[in-house]
């Protein structure tokens, strides 16, 4: 099974700004290479921060509004001196959340979601910038076809890694989600077959109505393995 890494998805011609970039030249590079936010790197192009659009526009959201109000927006002096910056160096949000290329999509997307950031800079070994990897990027995989699902699915996971008999679990995929049906020797099996379904990239969700030949979850030791007398064994998910 071969999953997916930052390195595969990430953009590697990466946008940059430097601490000392001025605010409208923030905004022009938004506009020109239409995105939303830029690392800000030092001399060693290791990253600093994130300037994104939110950051430009706490610029307008605490001036007063053109009938005269002033904002009401209460801001601590940090926040208020990061929404009044005329640079990058100013502006952005710091430090900056950084992934490795040779992380995980999961690994990736936990980060972004614990951190509350749409993208993460990707640094090498010495803290160097040499990508960027986006929540859009991340998604991509769930662009793949059910056919593609499916063919690693039945090749690679049930035939190299848990070398089931041919035609012992029958895979159907629609939409990412996956029905598993059909019968494994051993019980304990089924949650293995189950995980290692779930994370192949592009799965939505696993369903099963897998049965057993053995009972091997909750015997004795020495006590002889006993063959299932009953039908499809369908757990609860």
């Amino acid at each position: 099974m071969q999953h997916r890494t930052v390195h595969d998805v990430m953009t590697q011609g990466v946008v940059t700004a430097r601490p000392d970039t001025a605010f409208k030249e923030v905004a022009g590079l938004f506009h020109r290479n239409d995105i939303t936010a830029v690392p800000v790197i030092d001399d060693q192009d290791r990253p600093l921060g994130m300037v994104s659009e939110a950051d430009l526009l706490r610029n307008k959201a605490v001036q007063p509004d053109p009938e005269g109000h002033t904002s009401a927006a209460r801001l601590s002096p940090t926040e208020r001196a990061r929404a009044e910056a005329e640079t990058a160096g100013g502006l952005m949000t710091s430090p900056a959340v950084t992934a490795r290329p040779h992380w995980s999509i999961v690994e990736a997307a936990r980060v972004m979601d614990r951190k509350k950031v749409k993208r993460l800079p990707v640094v090498d070994e010495a803290g160097r910038l040499v990508g960027i990897v986006s929540r859009s990027d991340l998604l991509r995989l769930f662009l793949r076809s059910d056919a593609e699902i499916r063919a690693e699915l039945t090749h690679d996971v049930l035939g190299q890694t848990l070398w089931l008999a041919p035609h012992a679990v029958e895979v159907t995929v629609h939409d990412g989600v996956v029905t598993l049906a059909g019968r494994v020797e051993q019980k304990s099996l089924i949650p293995v077959v189950e995980r290692l379904c779930r994370s192949v990239d592009g799965v939505v969700a696993v369903h099963h109505t897998l049965g057993y030949t053995i009972d091997d979850t909750d015997l004795d030791p020495g006590r002889p393995l006993v063959p299932s007398r009953v039908g499809p064994h369908t757990p609860h998910l």
